[in-house]
């Protein structure tokens, strides 16, 4: 079956490309993509030949990624259903993640027009909730999961390091569990979307010392540190303002500078917690606390690009020529 895709041929070379995806079995689903949500940061590394697989640095000797179908989130309209699935109909609008692909360094991508998926990959929305709010649902539980794993109670302090997608997720899982959350980003056109006194906070730290913000804002200590951005110097900064038995949360890439020492944390009894990937548990709360308007993702869409244009997206990206948070590609 033939379809077109958003390819990462070489490094830093996007282009819209057809490709081959094996006929659909009885036990998948056909999926025809109408938007999808570009993963600034994991496909950014993909796209320079940083990683491999999922959360896997790309070292000397490796297999060269390329090519490869960018992504692994979208939105669409079921247009095929196999005999053995029952509880999905075609025409019904879904969320799916990757499809499979034939004759790429790995044979799956997101970024595809017709996705070929079992039904595993595929998530009903919601009634009456604007789909697009479900698009990035895979790097939203992302965000959600960071949030979720640390021990909260109400009032504690958490420091989340990152002003991406994720960090804001994380930081609003946080809010709503009722932890007092400190934001701490370099770009005040994405930091805005966060501010919202008296215990949501935020810190550009090019224009202000977070460290002497957070002693300010947690005198006894935070409980929470997080960190979205792959930055063993925060993990490693942060921990003198941390109170005893806090808990730190990775869920950044650190390529192959992924060493942080474990004796300075064991002085505080810090709890580490080291978060990847997505679950079907988890993917299905962070669906409810979108619809039920918890976890907010549409405010944090600044661009849309016709698919055809998916280098351009990218080329913003990594330019940063202007501000830039969430982009979407139009299919």
């Amino acid at each position: 079956m033939q379809a077109d895709a958003v390819v990462f041929t070489a490094p830093n070379t996007v282009e819209y490309a057809p490709v081959t995806t094996p006929e659909p079995g009885p036990k998948n689903l056909v999926v025809r993509t109408t938007h999808s949500w570009i993963s600034n940061g994991t496909e950014s590394s993909f796209l320079r030949g940083e990683r491999i697989e999922g959360d896997t640095a790309y070292r000397e000797g490796d297999p060269w990624p390329f090519p490869i179908v960018a992504g692994y989130q979208k939105i669409g309209r079921v247009e095929w259903v196999g005999e053995e699935i029952d509880d999905i109909g075609v025409g019904e609008t879904v969320f799916c993640t990757m499809g499979a692909v034939e004759g790429m360094y790995k044979e799956r991508g997101g970024q595809i027009s017709l996705s070929v998926t079992g039904r595993d990959g595929v998530w009903k929305l919601p009634p009456d909730v604007e789909p697009l709010a479900f698009a990035g649902l895979v790097l939203t539980q992302v965000g959600y999961n960071a949030g979720i794993r640390p021990d909260v109670n109400i009032g504690d302090g958490a420091i989340v390091f990152g002003d991406g997608m994720v960090g804001h997720w994380s930081a609003q899982t946080l809010a709503w569990r009722g932890a007092e959350v400190l934001l701490v980003g370099r770009h005040n056109d994405r930091l805005k979307h966060f501010d919202r006194p008296p215990y949501a906070h935020i810190v550009n730290e090019h224009e202000e010392d977070w460290r002497e913000k957070a002693k300010a804002l947690f005198p006894q200590g935070a409980k929470i540190a997080v960190d979205t951005v792959g930055s063993i110097a925060a993990l490693e900064a942060v921990q003198a303002l941390m109170c005893r038995y806090g808990h730190l949360v990775s869920a950044g890439f650190y390529g192959t500078q992924d060493t942080l020492p474990l004796q300075p944390p064991r002085y505080g009894e810090h709890a580490i917690h080291l978060v990847s990937g997505w679950s079907p548990e988890r993917m299905d709360q962070t669906l409810h606390l979108i619809a039920a308007g918890h976890l907010q993702t549409l405010p944090l869409i600044t661009h849309r690009f016709p698919v055809a244009e998916a280098a351009k997206a990218w080329a913003l990206i990594e330019s940063k020529s202007e501000p830039v948070l969430g982009v979407i590609l139009e299919w």
